[in-house]
């Protein structure tokens, strides 16, 4: 008679065990989103980087990430915030600019024009603070706009002249992370910093400057780890390293000069966009396209010119009312001179984003992730998926998929390498374990 009390604790145990929520609220692990710009796949691999070496063994690296294009900053990292690719957020370059008035704006300035910004793409800031979440944004791209008239919760904001190598500066930011995690109980940052682009495109990425400045970069990944311990956020922070595009060496023969074409005049043009890398935007005056484009479509045998609704659909790029008629790029190592050379840089990027010396790192670690597991190479638009589900929110429409990235997390069904047998984290295993216990002091009463 003892047996039917005993199955109805034991149906109670289960049914307590399914009811407690995964990851109740209080216990929502934090999030902390790190970009080191212009970081090349293989930087690591000239240089001695023990804290990144640790963080890799201690839980995810991918092989390598393959950004959006065009590989720019200010798009790319638009890509890791929304999840889409260019041609769906809108962002399709560096600078701000008008065709019909032919205004350009630089880097700096165009990072406070809400219009560039806000083309119904929303940001990861704003989709988490709709959802009860409080979020800060530390120099990074698209951080100063504002979005449906919302913007982050807390921000830093770089000024105009700016020495995006000071390391103390590097530190200093650390720090303001920390105390918007512990003191403003923040859940999501995302912190942006600028090199090693900078010293790749002034020394170039086979540089000693630039193999430097992986060494200082090294040291601030050991300087923010060392932080998250003292913060006692180890347990409750999941932390990604990740950058928006590579490097590439620039070639200074056989250069491209638009103006030195042959039967090519700017006088053709009423808009243009040049002397930015490798890649051009070209408005032609009415009637002048068909002959812009047939005297420049093989005028270099490493420049690609393109009708906007002829460029390749690979690269998700020119289907925005915002590419111009005409669109230009060059191979692997070539930057586009206008009308004189004014791009001096001995590194640049920008270039397909299938080029290998255009692919960046994404690195993982932290209660969510396994541990020692190195996964095969993805696109970067599938970043936003895994950021929103490390917070526990829902996404905005979006080009990227979580099945992507979820053999990285813990308790995946893809159990991956080494790290498979890590336990759950302790939100996790609480409905299991109460679970357990209640039908482990229910058994001996079934029999």
């Amino acid at each position: 008679m003892k047996m039917l009390p005993s199955l109805g604790l034991l149906f109670a145990a289960l049914s307590l065990a399914r009811c407690v929520p995964l990851q109740q609220a209080p216990n929502r692990s934090k999030l902390l989103l790190v970009s080191f710009d212009g970081f090349r796949w293989n930087y690591d691999q000239d240089v001695d980087t023990p804290y990144l070496d640790t963080m890799a063994a201690e839980g995810v690296k991918a092989k390598y990430m393959t950004p959006a294009f065009i590989t720019l900053t200010s798009p790319c990292h638009f890509t890791l915030l929304t999840g889409r690719y260019l041609e769906n957020h809108g962002v399709v370059h560096n600078m701000w600019f008008n065709t019909t008035t032919g205004v350009k704006l630089p880097y700096y300035t165009t990072q406070g024009i809400s219009s560039w910004w806000d083309n119904g793409s929303l940001p990861i800031w704003i989709t988490a603070q709709r959802q009860g979440l409080k979020t800060g944004s530390i120099y990074f791209p698209g951080g100063k706009a504002k979005y449906q008239g919302e913007e982050v919760n807390k921000k830093l904001v770089e000024p105009a002249i700016f020495n995006y190598s000071n390391e103390t500066n590097w530190r200093q930011n650390i720090d303001t992370v920390m105390e918007w995690f512990t003191v403003d109980n923040l859940d999501f940052i995302a912190l942006y910093f600028g090199e090693p682009d900078s010293s790749g495109h002034k020394f170039g990425p086979e540089s000693t400057e630039r193999k430097n400045m992986i060494e200082q970069v090294d040291r601030t990944v050991g300087y923010l780890r060392q932080r998250i311990r003292e913060s006692d956020l180890e347990s409750n922070l999941n932390l990604i390293i990740t950058s928006d595009h590579g490097m590439d060496t620039v070639i200074k023969t056989n250069e491209i000069l638009i103006r030195t074409i042959n039967n090519f005049t700017f006088q053709d043009i009423d808009f243009e966009l040049l002397d930015y890398g490798p890649n051009g935007l070209l408005v032609p005056k009415e009637g002048r396209l068909e002959h812009v484009y047939s005297v420049l479509k093989n005028a270099h045998p490493n420049l690609h010119v393109y009708k906007k609704e002829e460029f390749p659909k690979k690269f998700h790029y020119a289907n925005h009312p915002r590419i111009t008629p005409l669109v230009l790029y060059s191979d692997p190592g070539y930057v586009i001179h206008g009308r004189i050379k004014v791009q001096f840089n001995k590194g640049e990027h920008g270039f397909d984003n299938e080029d290998m010396n255009m692919k960046t790192i994404f690195r993982a670690v932290g209660p969510a992730f396994k541990k020692g597991l190195v996964v095969e190479p993805f696109e970067s638009v599938n970043v936003y998926a895994l950021l929103c589900e490390l917070l526990g929110i829902t996404p905005e429409p979006h080009d990227g998929s979580l099945e992507v990235t979820k053999p990285m997390l813990r308790g995946s069904e893809d159990t991956g390498s080494e790290g498979s047998g890590a336990p759950l984290p302790p939100a996790k295993n609480l409905p299991l374990m109460l679970g357990l216990a209640l039908v482990l002091g229910c058994w001996g009463g079934v029999f």
